[in-house]
């Protein structure tokens, strides 16, 4: 089945709904689906919970949906970078709410998700205060804390080669978050350096099967199209 192939990011994530939990990837600036989340910006859905490793650098990409006041509550493991300048003022002045998660906790919570795992037990954040409330049990004399599965009704990622088909590379550490996330939300949008037909992906190196994707945004004719465009 083939996936959805637009050089038009607004109708890209034209369906995003008010209230959505959206999984963005990107470590840093690294892999981070800007033109998906400017568009994002200009489509203005609001209440939304977003999961990302960090809560936005300097005034682009995820800090700029931040600043735009869409999102009602973030999930990450690192919120206070130096350039974070745009969430820390928001969550200063009680306008974000954060559920801090530890990287490793963050990441396996997510795969769990796509891997349909339940819950799974975690040595990490036993005794702190993200402990709070959370199940915890000893297991052959080392104490854990139960984790539930991190899900999203959209994810937003960017890699750097997709087939017609969904399949999807990635370039370097851009890889990062995108593969689990793909597989964690119920639908995903990926905006991709080039796209090409079925069979010009090699399959022993497709990092993410197009089964979990559903739509790719082409950055190549995106540019030859709408140059001026962010």
């Amino acid at each position: 089945m083939r996936v959805a192939v637009t050089e038009d990011a607004q109708e890209a994530v034209g369906s995003i709904e008010d209230g959505s939990t959206v999984l963005i990837g990107g470590f840093g600036m690294a892999g981070m689906p800007v033109f998906l989340i400017d568009a994002l910006i200009r489509q203005g859905a609001s209440d939304l919970t977003v999961i990302s490793n960090n809560a936005g650098n300097g005034d682009r990409g995820l800090a700029a949906l931040l600043a735009a006041g869409q999102v009602r509550k973030i999930i990450c493991s690192y919120p206070r970078q130096s350039d974070s300048w745009v969430f820390d003022r928001l969550y200063r002045a009680g306008s974000i709410d954060l559920e801090l998660v530890p990287q490793g906790n963050l990441a396996e919570r997510l795969r769990a998700a796509g891997a349909g795992i339940g819950a799974f037990f975690s040595p990490t954040g036993v005794g702190t205060p993200l402990a709070a409330g959370k199940e915890t049990r000893t297991i052959e004399g080392r104490d854990y804390v139960l984790e539930l599965p991190l899900r999203g009704d959209v994810a937003l990622i960017a890699a750097h080669v997709g087939d017609r088909l969904g399949n999807l590379t990635y370039r370097k550490t851009a890889r990062n978050f995108g593969p689990v996330m793909a597989a964690a939300a119920r639908r995903t949008i990926a905006q991709v350096t080039t796209v090409v037909e079925p069979g010009e992906i090699d399959p022993e190196v497709v990092v993410t099967p197009g089964i979990y994707v559903d739509t790719l945004l082409d950055l190549a004719a995106h540019a030859r199209t709408r140059p001026d465009s962010p």
